[in-house]
């Protein structure tokens, strides 16, 4: 038998894989059983883990996956018939909002080298190749870049090893930002932004990882976080 909250927990994740392909974050689970800190999810998929519902795989961001629904979960999952497409359908119509293919066009950025998610590795290269991104996603009229994520502390944002982010370059920042942070002058690093007087904390996304306080004058903020590309 399944406590209230890990059956509410079990539904919220499998209707996001469901409906996304991945699970959701820790943050997300926290706000949909409105929890007050990520320890008590971890605590419910234990549980869950333990009674054979979930199964978590190592050395992966978001690696939850659902083994099994108890039968009251299962009978709520809808189904899915594939449907063939053989030729024009005109009578079948569009997804809401969906755009059309003519509509959508792709920039050239540089792709500035890798951006450290984790302990911050290398500044961005001077000479850079380059990556197509949807032009849709760029915001403002400023000049964007993108670098290839490396390391995991931001997994709890949605960003994970190996991702593509998309930066609107920047010397300014709100607090809650993700930002590309130049650290003393020569390390870059991926984190979220906050000042609080004279200190300025760069914050991961992922609780394995301590928040870094250093003075003002120590980080140079180079970008804004507006958009990511995820291979599979």
């Amino acid at each position: 038998m399944l406590t209230k909250k890990q059956l509410d927990l079990l539904e919220f994740i499998s209707k996001r894989v469901a409906r996304d392909g991945v699970p959701p974050s820790f943050e997300e689970m926290k706000d949909a059983l409105d929890l007050r800190s990520k320890s008590g999810i971890h605590r419910l998929i234990s549980a869950l883990e333990e009674r054979g519902f979930i199964r978590r795989l190592a050395h992966r961001a978001r690696a939850i996956e659902i083994v099994k629904l108890p039968e009251t979960l299962a009978a709520k999952q809808p189904g899915f018939t594939p449907v063939v497409i053989d030729g024009d359908l005109p009578d079948v119509p569009p997804p809401p909002n969906a755009q059309s293919v003519e509509a959508i066009h792709a920039m050239e950025l540089p792709l500035m080298g890798r951006i450290a998610a984790g302990v911050p590795i290398e500044s961005i290269n001077d000479v850079p190749p380059s990556v197509a991104v949807p032009g849709a996603m760029l915001s403002g009229n400023g000049r964007h870049y993108a670098l290839e994520v490396k390391g995991d502390s931001m997994i709890e944002a949605g960003i994970n090893d190996g991702d593509v982010v998309v930066i609107r370059e920047t010397s300014s920042a709100d607090n809650g930002d993700i930002v590309v942070a130049q650290v003393e002058g020569y390390e870059a690093t991926l984190k979220r932004y906050k000042r609080k007087g004279e200190s300025i904390i760069l914050e991961a996304a992922n609780p394995a990882y301590e928040p870094r306080i250093l003075p003002v004058g120590a980080v140079k903020v180079q970008g804004r976080l507006v958009g990511l590309i995820r291979t599979y």
